[in-house]
């Protein structure tokens, strides 16, 4: 059955913002599993935002959110790509969860960027694999400028990265159907693993 967002996706974006900041400064009130929560929440879940985030061990959006069980929806793959099981996954977050909010989060340090930075730059190869991961990535380097220090053109590639997925979400039917408005937001983030910080990029 399907019901109305909780929120709006500009107050799914706060929470997520203050929850960062509570991450950040050590407030943060990671859930316990209390029967009581357990058996409410196995009568459904109504997330009020979707995250695609990396696989890294690093990252857990529902820490770094400082969100409680049933809170986020949650989708990690390496490098934060899209494939089909992906767009299976946000459509059925879109279509039955109706969460208003959508995040595609990259964070810094990316080992699937970097192994992407690798092939386009350097020649390298991977194995057979993971080089259908870095071929998902590719597409977001051209343009970058491949003799900048290696730090400098990570951090490029890791926003890169991610605005390519949003670019790639924002051309699909599903998305084009309903529009990015007040009502179903879909933004970047990029998260950094020295501060904790989520940084929550412009359009």
């Amino acid at each position: 059955m399907n019901h109305a967002p909780a929120c709006t996706a500009d107050e799914a974006l706060e929470r997520l913002k203050a929850g960062n900041a509570r991450f950040v400064s050590g407030r943060g009130h990671f859930p316990s599993l209390q029967k009581e929560i357990l058996a409410d929440l196995a009568q459904g879940q109504q997330p009020y935002a979707t995250i695609l985030g990396c696989s890294d061990s690093r990252v857990p959006p529902e820490v770094v959110f400082d969100a409680h069980l049933g809170e986020l929806f949650v989708v990690r793959v390496a490098g934060n790509v899209l494939g089909n099981a992906i767009f299976g996954t946000l459509q059925y977050a879109g279509a039955h969860l109706r969460t208003p909010l959508f995040v595609v989060m990259g964070h810094e340090g990316c080992g699937a960027v970097e192994a992407a930075i690798a092939s386009k730059f350097h020649g390298a190869e991977h194995k057979s694999r993971i080089e259908l991961l870095v071929d998902t990535i590719l597409p977001a380097l051209d343009g970058l400028d491949g003799t900048q220090p290696p730090e400098a053109l990570l951090h490029s590639a890791v926003e890169a990265n991610v605005r390519w997925t949003l670019r790639t979400l924002r051309e699909t039917p599903e998305v084009k159907a309903v529009g990015t408005t007040s009502a179903m937001m879909l933004v970047g983030a990029i998260y950094e693993l020295d501060t904790g910080r989520v940084r929550f990029l412009e359009p």
